[in-house]
């Protein structure tokens, strides 16, 4: 049943509001991004528009060190994640052992509780182990996701034990079965939770700013809370334009996996 034109009109419309309402603050700041201070403070129409921002972006705190530090972490927390889950997911489903769906219920309980709860315990786990201001200390304690567990899980559940027990016959054992069939399969999942992985990891504040007390593995996040001060006017175009720089890598992940991921929500929200 078709839609009547009428309410494709209203429908497309509310969609437009909608995605502007979204979409305005970030075109707002990247307006703002080659402006210089007068003109964003006074709120007038910029008179001219320059890349001056972005280069005392760069002039003003180590940008590119903390980009490099933001794309380590987030690649390594990635690969963990996508590591440590597909395994676990692959033991909840094709590994048979007592007490097997009592463990993946209290495994999936912990989503519940909220991180902050957890921030106490972990700082004192990489204090101990002297990973304060290194990699370890900012990307171990997130290689373990719930959710991850959960969605790969979910995924492998569809493929069919009758395959499991002829690579069996066959003689192909369990981290064979797991490479040759269960993760090509499982393609499109990885992709998601690797993105899902890839931003959360990126967009991290809390966690960075406690565990490290230098520039040394500071991320970009920490590194764009040091362009403000308490002491002196804000130059918002520089702030602007480091945000910008900050969010290009992770609209080009967003662009280029865009397809994948539409396809592992589908098939998510079908399962």
């Amino acid at each position: 049943m078709t839609m009547p034109i009428s309410k494709k009109i209203v429908f497309y419309s509310l969609l437009t509001i909608s995605a502007f309402v979204v979409f305005a603050p970030a075109l707002m700041a990247f307006v703002m991004s080659f402006m210089d201070n007068k003109d964003i403070m006074t709120g007038s129409l910029p008179q001219s528009l320059s890349f001056d921002n972005y280069l005392k972006a760069f002039e003003q705190f180590p940008l590119l060190k903390y980009l490099f530090n933001s794309l380590v972490v987030s690649v390594v927390i990635t690969i963990g994640q996508l590591v440590l889950s597909s395994l676990a997911a692959y033991a909840f489903v094709f590994l048979e052992f007592k007490g097997r769906d009592i463990l993946f219920f209290l495994f999936i309980a912990t989503m519940m509780v909220p991180f902050e709860a957890s921030i106490i315990p972990n700082f004192h786990i990489i204090r101990d182990l002297n990973w304060i201001d290194q990699y370890p200390g900012l990307t171990v304690p997130f290689f373990a996701t719930a959710f991850g567990t959960f969605l790969l899980r979910q995924n492998f559940k569809q493929i069919p034990r009758e395959l499991r027990e002829a690579s069996q016959i066959v003689g192909m054992g369990d981290f064979k079965f797991y490479l040759k069939v269960v993760l090509p399969v499982a393609k499109t999942s990885l992709v998601t939770l690797g993105a899902y992985g890839f931003l959360t990891s990126w967009n991290m504040y809390l966690w960075p700013l406690l565990s490290t007390t230098n520039d040394t593995v500071r991320t970009v996040q920490i590194g764009l809370k040091q362009l403000q001060t308490q002491e002196q006017l804000n130059d918002w175009g520089v702030i602007m334009s480091g945000a910008i720089i900050v969010i290009i890598p992770t609209l080009i992940l967003l662009f280029l996996g865009q397809k994948q991921l539409q396809k592992g929500l589908t098939e998510g929200a079908i399962k």
